[in-house]
């Protein structure tokens, strides 16, 4: 997997479990589940497995690129 520095070493494809999330984008754990309940965050999927939880990497560095353009206007 190759990374983009501009996105802190996010990998450009991948999935991220909810403690890398979290490196990221600076919210507690309840803060991030209710923003997943409401819309805000993205959706995590199942695909590795019924029990793992993760967030598709392409999904996180499409949040945070949206926050930085929200920032910069």
């Amino acid at each position: 997997m190759q990374s983009n520095p501009n996105t802190h070493g996010l990998p450009e494809t991948g999935y991220l479990r909810l403690s890398e999330v979290l490196r990221l984008i600076p919210v507690g754990r309840s803060t991030w589940w209710a923003g997943v309940r409401s819309g805000r965050y993205p959706q995590p999927t199942r695909a590795l497995g019924k029990r793992i939880t993760a967030w598709r990497a392409e999904d996180i560095r499409a949040l945070i690129d949206a926050a930085a353009a929200k920032a910069s206007v």
